[in-house]
């Protein structure tokens, strides 16, 4: 049953992309549903079992590799950990496929979208089951593929090709140092294994893990779009909705968070590690949030609010709260797939149009719509007894209540973002539902509600961003909750739930709240009522409007400096080195010395009888002193340069001759 979890999504991925032609749209539509709904009762099963219960399951298959020193196998674990990501992955999956039987029915490549998004299911799955690292690298590396596939799915269009470059690319440079973070496992553990690796975590040099930890804390934080390897997620929008939501809410953006919270035991042991964590996702979350503020693009508004939510998780990875960290990421995707699949009614049903400030007044039109929007907004900025609510306010709190300088930066931070959040979520819902109508009239008169393929999958993520935060976290994050037993590792030192629950102000833990009220009320406030003062702010405020909307300058810095520096630097090495050095030495310049010789020594058959008797002569007083050298000279070493020095003259003449004697017949 449990490889089954893995292997339904891949066998109909394989279907719809190699027999499409086979079994037509509606066949690819029958098997890629039929198989994820299957697999969603699968892993509900697995959920209870292993979660439930408390009974985790090994699989091994096969041996992988065995070469003495190390030996991997093809192995599968499941444990608390990867059910409860797994539950979300799929039933985000599942709803995600059916949305898209609607959403892309006009599409002519229908089976080989199904078939990307089969296999990037099937890859996220290996990546969280896999028992050992390097499995676990296979699925990221396939996510890493099928989604260069998905962004670039409209692959006559420049701005895809650019985007999909661009992910794959800055992937390409965190798995990099992935790679070099598990070449230094192997190093210093001398296994990939788990189990072997965090058994044997406590006994290992600091400054090594701190190492070990900064690599893979690089690939992670690509995958996990953290600064400064976030540029790359806001372009992927290039992608149809369903695929942002799939890519952005369950799926690629969290194997990072997931990296980080199975490699616990590992972190727990460097606390650098985890203060430059707690640093960036502090960071990110609030450099995303203040990027959201002035988009314009709809769903570029929520990507960066993605990368806002990811700043947070990465926060409570630093601060230790890895289950807090996995609940929020579960919460997550259920709200913001909510959101983007929502946003993708509404462009669908407006003629296509993404500008914000080109719609209004769509509530009327599209009420069923607005309504589960409003939803995913209010669980994003932390409504209380909303999803979203239950793993975002709990990071604030834990932030404060470890009393130190990265709780308090994170703290702080996170509640100024939760402000900024709120603002540009409502701006959003006022700017497309509640303003002035300010689109096409042809635009109105052809919007309309979504059929049923589109609003069940809408219903059931909204039902989630109500529920599932108040239903699973006591069994998630309550106090005294053992739920994920030994898949998760954390120092007693670091364990502060106790203090963040009953030792804090009233006010600490109900700011973060009225910061985010204040900040929603704003919006609706100016947006309505002050449109006119909201043009003098702008104004007001015209270089940060710009610095903001031109992403902190991250683009220009990586394009003037890094990229042309690296341009520069492969064009000395391919001209000087490749061209120079390499040809010179390599195959290339032998080859050419053993022509030029070849054809040289050709020469020296001129037919001529003086010739030949100056080349015996030659070559009988070159023997001559090559015999008598060690009579001639006493030392040893003049003797051999001596005899190095003649075969050398012996053989110059020998070659220029015959040049010499072509010239005076030419002449």
């Amino acid at each position: 049953m449990y490889l089954s979890i893995i292997i339904l999504p891949l066998l109909s991925s394989l279907a719809s992309g190699f027999l499409g032609r086979k079994i037509g749209v509606t066949g690819s539509h029958f098997i890629t549903c039929s198989s994820l709904i299957l697999t969603s009762l699968l892993i509900t099963i697995a959920f209870y079992e292993v979660g439930i219960v408390g009974s985790p399951v090994y699989i091994n298959l096969n041996s992988w590799l065995d070469i003495g020193i190390i030996s991997i196998n093809w192995e599968f674990y499941f444990d608390q950990l990867t059910v409860s990501l797994g539950l979300a992955v799929i039933y985000c999956s599942t709803l995600i496929h059916i949305y898209s039987i609607d959403y892309l029915s006009s599409d002519p490549h229908n089976q080989r979208f199904f078939s990307y998004l089969s296999a990037f299911t099937a890859g996220m799955l290996l990546l969280i089951c896999g028992g050992n690292l390097l499995v676990m690298f296979v699925g990221w590396e396939a996510i890493g593929v099928v989604s260069y596939l998905l962004i670039n799915f409209y692959y006559t269009r420049i701005q895809s090709n650019k985007a999909a470059l661009l992910a794959f690319n800055m992937n390409r440079g965190g798995d990099m140092l992935m790679s070099i973070g598990f070449f230094a496992i192997v190093a210093l553990f001398g296994t990939l294994n788990y189990s072997q690796i965090f058994s044997l975590a406590p006994y290992m040099n600091e400054t090594a893990l701190t190492l070990i930890t900064l690599f893979l804390l690089g690939g992670a934080l690509a995958k996990s779009a953290n600064i400064p390897l976030h540029s790359w997620l806001p372009g992927s929008m290039e992608a149809p909705t369903p695929v942002s939501a799939l890519l952005h809410a369950a799926t690629l953006v969290t194997a990072g968070i997931y990296l980080l919270i199975r490699i616990s035991p590992i972190l727990e042991y460097s606390p650098t590690t985890l203060l430059v964590i707690t640093v960036i996702g502090s960071t990110t979350a609030f450099f995303a949030a203040t990027c959201g503020l002035v988009q314009n693009d709809l769903k570029r508004i929520i990507a960066f609010s993605t990368i806002s939510q990811l700043g947070y998780m990465m926060m409570a990875v630093g601060l230790s709260q890895y289950n807090l960290a996995l609940m929020h990421t579960v919460n997550h995707a259920f709200f913001k797939a909510l959101l983007f699949l929502g946003a993708g009614a509404v462009i669908h049903s407006f003629a296509d149009q993404q500008d914000v400030r080109k719609m209004g007044g769509l509530i009327k039109f599209l009420p069923f719509t607005y309504s589960v929007m409003l939803v995913g907004s209010l669980s994003l900025l932390a409504t209380p007894y909303l999803t979203g609510f239950y793993s975002k306010d709990l990071i604030l709190e834990l932030a404060f209540g470890s009393y130190n300088f990265s709780g308090m930066y994170a703290y702080i931070l996170g509640t100024v973002t939760a402000g900024i959040t709120a603002f540009y979520s409502f701006r959003l819902i006022s700017l497309v539902f509640l303003t002035n109508p300010n689109g096409h009239k042809y635009s109105y008169l052809n919007s309309h509600e979504s059929n049923l393929a589109v609003i069940l999958p809408l219903t059931i993520l909204a039902l989630f961003s109500i529920f599932f935060g108040f239903i699973f976290s006591d069994l998630f994050v309550g106090v005294g909750s053992d739920f994920f037993g030994n898949s998760i590792f954390i120092l007693p030192n670091n364990i502060n739930l106790i203090e963040a629950e009953f030792s804090l102000n009233s006010f600490i833990k109900l700011l973060p709240a009225i910061v985010s009220f204040s900040g929603a009320a704003l919006a609706f406030y100016l947006y309505h009522y002050q449109t006119s003062l909201l043009n003098s702010i702008s104004l007001s405020f015209k270089s940060m409007y710009s610095f903001f909307n031109g992403k902190y300058y991250f683009d220009v810095i990586y394009n003037h400096y890094l990229i042309t520096a690296g341009l520069k630097l492969s064009y000395k090495i391919s001209k000087e080195m490749d061209r120079g050095a390499i040809e010179l030495l390599g195959p290339s310049g032998l080859a050419n010395a053993f022509t030029n010789t070849g054809k040289n020594i050709a020469k020296l058959d001129t037919g001529i009888i003086t010739t030949y008797s100056l080349y015996i002569t030659i070559g009988l007083l070159s023997l001559i002193c090559l015999i008598f050298a060690n009579v001639l000279m006493e030392n040893t070493l003049a003797t051999e340069i001596f005899r190095i020095l003649i075969i050398y003259l012996a053989a110059s003449l020998f070659v220029l001759t015959p040049l010499n004697n072509n010239k005076n017949n030419n002449s």
